[in-house]
């Protein structure tokens, strides 16, 4: 058993990684490179400068950044002293960005001053009186390219709070990191919210680590990998499973501040990354990018991604060739189903890989329960490594579990005779046409075996009839000529006469509505009837 593996906590973590790794590097990012040494010295100067501000056990503290560095030197500090770190979305509203802060009782917030197109100076400024709708709230730490950004009512720069914090004993800090239990909340991710207000889970330290480690031996992770990132640090692919993953096997993580192509490639190339976690649209940019073809990418091995078996082969395309298929949540901290690296193509593009160690799996009718045999379309349940509550909410946290203690995921899969899952979209995709309840992923996988179909998506509309009928939304093959009525006959060879779609719309990568994580939202690809 690795020494990471018997750490209960995220300090303890940290102590032992940086006592067998020392000089090897841990985070690279912007100019900055760390080494597990040096990671460690700056969660604990950082920690001590949280400490002076007042910050303790149980406290809540965001951080608002891109991927840079001190987004993981914050994050790893807050750890050493028992309080939770709440990862904000950069690409918030103000009115989502109020919502999280008031939600999560936050005390001190450590965020850049501004990103992109967002200034987050103005944004919180905006929000005032910052008292009333965020009584906790006692200071602001600002991480900013100026030397001195505006400090009082509680401001203070990045480097203040780090000149506060040099009065602070180590041994204040030993004692605190000391303190931390393996079941303390460690982390606030909150859901991305598509129809109500998102909900704040809250992931503990041990289970972390667990998790996480279980994930990086599915990819043969070892100390000898690179991860590129540039999946956003405050989203659980990136702090929840990416993070922990590097961390837990003493690797590296080149952190890439927002996702750009050709830095992208840059970067991959000059650190010669050999992991990589990555969105199908991300993937298909770094194919696509013109720069491509003279790039050295051979470092490229293994990894995470989602998608479907063609997007997940661009991946494999890229370099990726040990890619693995995921399957998972921020409740199950990440992942609870990873393919492994050296399994067969064509079970990696297939299916999402057999359960993590601990972590049991059933298929149930979506209707009664019922538990359902193998090679059955059902409702995924989970049971094993699982978040502790969503914060303030103990009525969906109740509902959220079935009576055998089954988390209900609200996704489709099945599970063949091998025990591997098989992720069938989500339960609120599923179309119900004259009576029959239809898994759209089934129809897109039959669409996307056509030769001029690159991508294809499928949801149910409306209709007077059969109440719903199936519609699909068609990405053609480049130099392919888009035939609906070709497709149409093509889908009853090989599928039931009510799977098939009565309606096809020929769209390109552009006008898909996407999340700010890259996600296709189906929800919204209706509108592309209404064009």
């Amino acid at each position: 058993m690795t020494k990471a593996l018997t750490c209960q906590t995220i300090p303890e973590l940290l102590d032992a990684q940086a006592q067998t790794f020392g000089d090897r590097d841990a985070v690279i990012g912007g100019n900055q490179r760390l080494s597990y040494r040096a990671l460690r010295l700056a969660a604990r100067r950082v920690a001590k400068g949280l400490l002076a501000l007042g910050v303790k056990r149980g406290d809540h503290v965001a951080i608002l950044m891109d991927n840079r560095p001190e987004w993981v030197v914050a994050f790893l500090a807050l750890q050493q002293l028992g309080a939770t770190a709440v990862g904000l979305n950069t690409w918030a509203t103000p009115r989502e960005m109020e919502y999280a802060l008031a939600h999560a009782e936050v005390k001190v917030i450590i965020a850049v001053e501004t990103f992109r197109k967002n200034d987050y100076r103005a944004m919180l400024e905006g929000m005032q009186p910052l008292a009333s709708t965020f009584p906790k709230l006692k200071s602001i730490v600002w991480l900013g390219d100026s030397p001195n950004p505006p400090a009082g009512n509680g401001q203070v720069s990045w480097q203040g709070m780090l000149t506060m914090g040099e009065s602070v004993a180590d041994e204040q800090i030993d004692a605190t990191a000391r303190a931390v239990k393996s079941n303390d909340v460690a982390v606030i991710v909150y859901t991305s919210g598509s129809t109500a207000m998102p909900k704040g889970i809250l992931l503990q330290h041990g289970l972390w680590i667990l998790n996480a480690w279980n994930i990086g031996e599915r990819q043969r992770a070892t100390e000898q990998d690179r991860l590129w990132l540039a999946v956003s640090l405050f989203w659980s692919f990136g702090c929840v499973n990416a993070l922990p993953n590097i961390l837990t096997h003493g690797a590296c993580v080149v952190l890439q501040a927002h996702f750009d192509a050709a830095e992208a490639l840059d970067l991959i190339e000059r650190e010669r990354c050999s992991l990589m976690y990555g969105t199908p649209n991300m993937v298909q940019a770094l194919i696509e990018h013109p720069s491509r073809a003279g790039r050295d990418l051979s470092s490229l091995r293994s990894g995470a991604m989602i998608g479907t078996p063609e997007q997940l082969m661009t991946a494999v395309d890229l370099g990726a060739r040990e890619i693995c298929n995921i399957y998972g949540l921020s409740e199950t901290y990440g992942n609870c189903a990873v393919t492994d690296a050296h399994d067969p193509l064509s079970v990696r593009l297939q299916s999402v890989g057999q359960p993590l160690p601990g972590v049991t799996v059933r298929i149930c009718h979506v209707e009664t329960g019922a538990l359902l045999p193998a090679d059955e379309v059902g409702e995924i349940r989970v049971q094993g490594p699982l978040f502790a509550a969503y914060y303030k909410d103990p009525e969906k946290t109740r509902e959220a579990y079935d009576e055998d203690g089954f988390f209900r995921t609200g996704d489709l899969g099945m599970l063949d005779a091998d025990g591997r899952l098989y992720y069938r979209g989500r339960l609120k995709e599923m179309v119900k046409t004259g009576g029959i309840n239809v898994a759209p992923i089934e129809v897109e996988e039959t669409l996307m075996r056509h030769p001029s179909v690159r991508t294809a998506y499928v949801i149910g509309m409306p209709d007077p009839v059969l109440d719903e009928v199936l519609v699909a939304i068609i990405i053609s093959r480049e130099g392919a000529q888009f035939n609906a009525e070709e497709l149409k006959k093509f889908c009853k060879q090989e599928m039931a006469a009510y799977k098939v779609p009565t309606k096809f719309r020929l769209t390109t990568d552009e006008e898909l509505p996407l999340t700010t994580t890259g996600k296709v939202q189906k929800m919204k690809l209706h509108t592309l009837f209404e064009v």
